[in-house]
């Protein structure tokens, strides 16, 4: 019989996937403790109003979803740590994770929540607009631009998909792309080519994002935006700008542990939460590169907690 370790559960990472995985083990009485990692609530931590998340007839705000979440899986049971988990070693068990001030935790179960993290521009601009007009969503967000007139940033399927869906909410959507070529695929392309609500900005990046203050809210205007070939800048108003330039998983500190593709997406069994190695389950953006929504991840994070509650009771 393996060794058993000091919890029966451990969660890397919060967010609706982390979190639900701690509610659904919790209540099972797993007694889990949660890493909550250097963005606690994961990336609806910058994100105002959700209004698609079921329950919530009104909408709620980003963060105050987390914090309920969190309530509810402590309510329950969980315990929240707020440390970040940079090491691990799952060759044996118990299963090992190290904290970033080098505390070791050991459990029969692992539970990956990391999320991932959108790419931004690295604009000063970008970051005092963002939530306020500046997304890295199209469908949290289009909703909120109807009738106005938004940009998208990028040059691959993702941009193309942005920029199709925001026709659907705004009435003008300028694709900007540092170069002529893209990386999207033909089709893709093609069809954000013939939409007649979709304009392209070509061999251009945005300089600044421009906005102003009303009241207590943050209102984007529009940008500045720069052509690579001349240097000359021009003014683009619009209300919202979404940044379309991909996602990156948190999941640099599994490398060469868990089978994960050439992105860093972490790969599961079929039909469940299981990695390559016994007793170590992924749910949520650090697992999906598809649908990135906070209602799918609270649905692999409900998974991977069934998975691992199932796989300690094999273990009895």
């Amino acid at each position: 019989m393996s060794q058993r370790g000091q919890h029966k559960v451990i969660i890397i990472g919060t967010g609706p996937a982390g979190l639900t995985a701690a509610i659904y083990t919790a209540r099972a009485n797993l007694e889990p403790i949660i890493f909550e990692g250097s963005q606690p609530g994961g990336q609806l931590m910058i994100t105002t109003d959700i209004e698609n998340y079921p329950g919530f007839e009104k909408g709620i705000a980003g963060p105050e979803l987390m914090d309920v979440m969190r309530k509810q899986a402590q309510r329950f049971g969980a315990q929240s740590f707020f440390k970040t988990i940079n090491k691990v070693d799952f060759t044996s068990k118990p299963l090992k994770v190290w904290a970033d001030d080098n505390t070791e935790y050991t459990a029969d179960t692992v539970i990956i929540a990391t999320g991932a993290s959108a790419k931004y521009l690295g604009l000063e601009s970008e970051k005092t607009y963002m939530g306020a007009g500046v997304s890295a969503c199209a469908t949290c967000d289009g909703f909120f631009f109807k009738n106005q007139k938004v940009v998208v940033v990028g040059g691959g399927d993702t941009a193309m998909e942005e920029a199709n869906y925001l026709t659907h909410h705004a009435s003008e959507v300028l694709l900007i792309h540092r170069r002529e070529g893209f990386r999207a695929s033909k089709i893709m392309l093609e069809r954000v080519q013939k939409n007649p609500k979709i304009k392209f900005a070509l061999n251009s990046v945005i300089e600044e994002i421009v906005g102003k203050v009303e009241g207590t809210r943050k209102i984007v205007t529009g940008i500045n935006l720069k052509n690579v070939k001349t240097g000359e800048v021009v003014f683009h108003p619009c209300e919202g700008v979404f940044i379309a330039i991909g996602h990156e998983p948190n999941t640099k500190f599994l490398k060469g542990i868990l089978d994960m593709d050439e992105v860093g997406y972490l790969k599961t069994a079929k039909s469940s939460m299981k990695t390559n190695i016994e007793g170590v389950f992924a749910c949520g953006d650090a697992q999906d590169s598809t649908y990135r929504q906070a209602i799918s991840a609270a649905g692999t994070g409900c998974m991977a907690a069934i998975d691992a509650e199932r796989f300690l009771e094999a273990m009895e």
